[in-house]
């Protein structure tokens, strides 16, 4: 597939998963749409792993990579399933616009391998202050909205946790092996989730079974190989533009296809988390930045 193919398609999934999130969950109950999707997200990595030829090793350190991996990815899709519930659907891409920012900071402190400068730290502040304006607005809506808000950061910083533990352990062998190993570890995880929460749906209505397939297999096993495929063939600054476009891509497909609202205040905090995260990808290239450097924490953790 051509570099630009795959750009736009990054694109498009990554705008539409929060909506496929939401829609999954309908009369089935947010626990089945998850495990659902797993399910059938581990069949088609299988059947990747296959059919590309690559190794699915199994020896200690990929068993302690799949089990950081499935860990995270088990609280972190727990938590942005049960907010979807509560929030517009957009609202997920926005706060997940800060990815980037966390997992930066993360490694800072964890793998004390970054620095951060002056112009990222001036990013970072003004996609925070981004973030505290749409937790207004969520106050301003309800209790509910307000802890979906808190359960997004939540399951983005536990996203962003497990990257940069997954760096840390330093794994040698394909991305799509550790996400494949990442399921098996977080699959039943999500199946005790349903059976706890009262059991399978008796009947699985088009909407959420079409959301759950496209969730599986698009943002799954067709999106992570893209997005890897992207930092193989692109800078990462220009990889890392797709976080600029997909939240206000998925703020305007849930206004459209699901009746959402966009209020001043969300644009205004969209509008000051990108331009922070702009910022903070791109302010080296800034004529007449003064830098400097911050070491975190000198002190052990």
């Amino acid at each position: 597939m051509s570099v630009p193919i795959s750009y736009i398609s990054v694109i498009l999934i990554w705008s539409t998963t929060p909506l496929a999130i939401q829609w999954s969950g309908h009369d089935v109950g947010f626990q089945f749409g998850v495990a659902a999707r797993m399910f059938i997200g581990l069949i088609a990595l299988s059947l990747l792993l296959r059919v590309m030829k690559i190794e699915f090793p199994w020896h200690e350190k990929a068993r302690r990579v799949y089990l950081v991996s499935g860990l995270t990815l088990y609280v972190a899709m727990s938590f942005v399933y049960w907010a979807a519930q509560s929030i517009p659907s957009g609202w997920i891409s926005v706060v997940f616009g800060l990815s980037p920012i966390m997992t930066s900071v993360m490694a800072s402190l964890i793998l004390k391998d970054a620095r951060l400068s002056g112009a990222r730290l001036s990013g970072m502040v003004l996609g925070f202050v981004g973030l505290i304006v749409v937790f207004i607005e969520g106050m301003t809506i309800s209790t509910a909205a307000l802890l979906g808000l808190t359960a997004v950061v939540i399951s983005a910083a536990t996203q962003s946790l497990g990257s940069v533990l997954i760096k840390q352990q330093q794994p040698d062998f394909h991305p799509i092996a550790i996400t494949a190993g990442s399921l098996v570890v977080s699959l039943p995880l999500f199946v005790l989730n349903v059976m706890l929460s009262g059991g399978w749906p008796e009947s699985l209505p088009l909407k959420p079974a079409l959301a759950i397939l496209y969730l599986a297999l698009l943002g799954s096993a067709i999106g992570f190989p893209l997005y890897f495929y992207l930092l193989k063939k692109l800078k990462p600054e220009r990889v890392a533009i797709v976080t600029l476009i997909t939240p206000v891509t998925a703020l305007l497909l849930g206004a459209l296809l699901n009746g959402e609202t966009i209020s001043t205040k969300v644009w205004l905090g969209t509008s000051l988390i990108l331009g922070g995260l702009a910022i903070y990808e791109y302010g080296k290239y800034l004529p007449h930045v003064k830098k400097w450097k911050i070491r975190w924490l000198q002190r052990p953790l």
